[in-house]
């Protein structure tokens, strides 16, 4: 698995974004080389896109995933995606304050230190549902740990659509987030335009040609891949 090594605070600041929607108290006075440059459209889609999964911590296929499932549901796609990234189990831990960071939560239930309706789940993608009651396992509770935790989070602010019992750590999804109560820094409708841009150049033909992929090269050219009877070829 592919792991993106740069500094925390050096990819917030090519992101344009502020590290505390990471959990991280911590700013940087540097400026990014990007900053008062004219960014392409694709720049900013791609930017969007990048920002997302940094934020919920999703590699690119299990992020593709969570696109193509939004965009089979009802509704719009874009709202769609953030409220799923928003209901896995790593990031309503984080959000009910039992983790100082979403890396920190994705540690914790890893650990089987996570019960959802007193089952253990030690799957960070789990999806919750509204209802759900989730705390932390009772052989956990007083440790060292989670104590320093809560004296990190205890201040922070709780999304109306859960609730919390900090000093028994344990809470309920009171219902799924609405967009608006999602406070994170992205403009999902850029995700959906550049989904849309690219698909826009896939035409699925008759006969044994399964799948024509056209992409445009930044450079200006185009090149163009097909599939024949399970035969790669290119064009």
């Amino acid at each position: 698995m592919a792991v993106n090594r740069t500094p925390v605070l050096k990819r917030c600041r090519s992101l344009g974004m502020d590290p505390i929607y990471l959990g991280i108290d911590k700013k940087s006075n540097r400026q990014s080389q990007r900053a008062g440059k004219k960014q392409s459209e694709y720049a900013l889609q791609l930017r969007e896109k990048q920002k997302a999964k940094f934020i919920y911590g999703v590699l690119e296929k299990p992020f593709r995933n969570y696109y193509d499932r939004a965009d089979r549901m009802k509704g719009m796609t874009g709202e769609n995606l953030m409220i799923m990234l928003e209901s896995r189990l790593d990031n309503v831990v984080f959000r009910m304050g039992f983790a100082r960071t979403r890396k920190e939560a994705r540690q914790i239930v890893d650990h089987k230190h996570v019960l959802v309706n007193g089952k253990c789940v030690n799957i960070p993608s789990y999806l919750v549902k509204a209802g759900d009651q989730i705390e932390i396992r009772e052989k956990s509770k007083g440790s060292e740990r989670y104590k320093g935790i809560l004296e990190v989070t205890g201040g922070r602010l709780v999304p109306e659509w859960i609730d919390v019992d900090q000093e028994n750590l344990k809470g309920t999804v009171k219902e799924l987030p609405a967009r608006e109560a999602i406070d994170v820094p992205v403009n999902e409708m850029l995700i959906v335009n550049r989904n849309i841009n690219h698909l826009s150049g896939r035409k699925i033909l008759n006969g044994s040609l399964k799948v024509l992929d056209i992409n445009i090269h930044p450079l200006g050219y185009q090149s163009a891949t097909g599939y024949f009877d399970d035969i790669f070829i290119s064009l």
